[in-house]
């Protein structure tokens, strides 16, 4: 590898006899380790990742040895998005010094791709804190001084123009995050948004630097490193904006971003897409969903699927609250009919629903209440033979992942875009094998997703 002149990502080269992906199979150097704020962020930025050849391992949370598998990269899934920022701070430290003694070269700290990280409220937001400590960390690395921070995603609507974030065709602060029970997000534009949450200065590179390409990004980057500015939101409008970015990255410590940016990624590596890096196992066994968003999209994903004619059954908060067991009414409800397809569980509630319940138990003691319960019905489901499970929303796919003891996956074929099939091991299961397992980020998936998962399982 080539030293980079100061402050700039050094151009790199793989070493002759091989490419970068090659070099990772024979002496298992890890190319790419990243850092995810919540379990369906993980997947989702592995399932990029994957599309673009990638072959891709999630942990759930730190692993306490080392890598065990044969890799390009490792998405390490933290619940930290919503916890304070002091120990989402520690929590991603420790998991870059994990990914380090792995040998990563280059370092992606991932989160939502509606920039959930709100600077006042109830909750404050962790993705500023977090990039600081990272870029503190990997001061001393070549290219660790100057990062960039996107959250577009063009295949999910989430775009970035002059700086603020649209969802779709309206702005951040007009798509319904705005009323997210934890982190409603009032401002669109995310270099006040993120300038907020740190000391180090944030700038832009906007959609007329990116249209350039490369050099032009390079060049911007150069010219912001001038004016003491350490950080830069980028504009992207398509899947070109987020391609032509991607070169200008190539060596530089630390990447944050959605996970849109990661489809640039792998090429720097030497790396093409391949449809062996998403091969999974075999489907097998019964099927089920379990819901905890409170999304928009998830919300009509709900109603698709009852307007169906499944069988879905909602969770009362105040209910748990009275201390009735209502994961164990629900494992009751779901054991018959199982055997006839999937069924849904869910406590997905519009704004107006989730404020009152939220007014009559506390916010934090309302949402871990429904993270508990789902969890254990989650794992109850497992234990009555569910081996294709589908869990939407950040918070509850972590729950539900820890509920079931999952150390790992293998990330599989995409369902929707930012949402793929995964494998993973679980006791749960007893003797009878893995599970497949898809965490669904709440803001995403088409209407029928819930129907439509199960049919694209080989």
């Amino acid at each position: 590898m080539t030293a980079a002149a100061p402050g700039r990502p050094k151009q790199g080269a793989v070493p002759s006899g091989g490419s970068a992906a090659h070099e990772v199979a024979s002496v298992g150097a890890l190319l790419l380790g990243c850092i995810a704020d919540d379990f369906t962020g993980a997947t989702d930025l592995a399932n990029n990742l994957v599309r673009a050849g990638m072959r891709v391992a999630q942990t759930i949370g730190v692993p306490e040895g080392p890598l065990d598998a044969d890799v390009d990269a490792v998405v390490v899934a933290l619940k930290s998005r919503t916890i304070a920022p002091a120990d989402a701070i520690e929590q991603s430290l420790e998991a870059l010094t994990w990914l380090q003694a792995q040998g990563a070269r280059q370092i992606y700290f991932k989160y939502c791709s509606t920039f959930d990280s709100t600077f006042s409220g109830p909750v404050r937001g962790n993705i500023g804190p977090v990039t600081e400590a990272l870029m503190d960390a990997l001061a001393d690395a070549p290219g660790g001084d100057f990062t960039i921070a996107t959250p577009a995603f063009p295949d999910n609507g989430r775009t970035v123009f002059k700086g603020h974030l649209f969802v779709g065709e309206v702005l951040l602060n007009e798509s319904g995050m705005q009323n997210h029970p934890l982190t409603p997000m009032s401002d669109p534009n995310l270099v006040r948004v993120l300038q907020a949450q740190m000391t180090r200065k944030v700038g832009l590179i906007d959609h007329r630097a990116v249209a350039q390409g490369e050099a032009a990004i390079r060049a911007r980057m150069e010219e912001l490193e001038s004016q003491g500015i350490q950080v830069a939101i980028v504009d992207a409008v398509s899947n070109d904006d987020l391609l032509r970015l991607g070169p200008a990255l190539k060596g530089m410590a630390l990447v944050t971003a959605g996970s849109g940016v990661a489809i640039g990624l792998p090429a720097n590596f030497g790396i093409a897409p391949s449809m062996q890096a998403s091969a999974l196992p075999a489907a097998r066994g019964l099927q089920a969903v379990v819901s905890g968003s409170c999304s928009l999209a998830t919300q009509r994903q709900v109603h698709h699927f009852m307007q169906s004619g499944r069988p879905a059954l909602g969770i009362d908060p105040l209910r748990i609250a009275a201390g009735v067991d209502v994961a164990a009414e629900a494992l009751d409800w779901a054991q018959p009919l199982l055997a006839d397809g999937p069924v849904l569980v869910y406590s997905t509630a519009d704004p107006g629903a989730v404020k009152s319940v939220q007014g009559q138990l506390g916010v934090e003691d309302a949402g871990a209440m429904v993270e508990r319960a789902l969890s254990r019905i989650a794992r109850g489901l497992v234990e009555r033979g569910v081996r294709q499970l589908v869990v939407a929303g950040g918070e509850t796919s972590g729950a539900c992942v820890q509920a079931l003891e999952i150390a790992q996956m293998r990330i599989g074929p995409q369902i929707d875009p930012g949402v793929p099939w995964c494998h993973a091991l679980s006791p749960a299961c007893g003797s009878g094998g893995g599970l497949h397992l898809t965490l669904k980020s709440g803001n995403f998936g088409t209407d029928d997703f819930f129907s439509k998962a199960f049919t694209l399982l080989p």
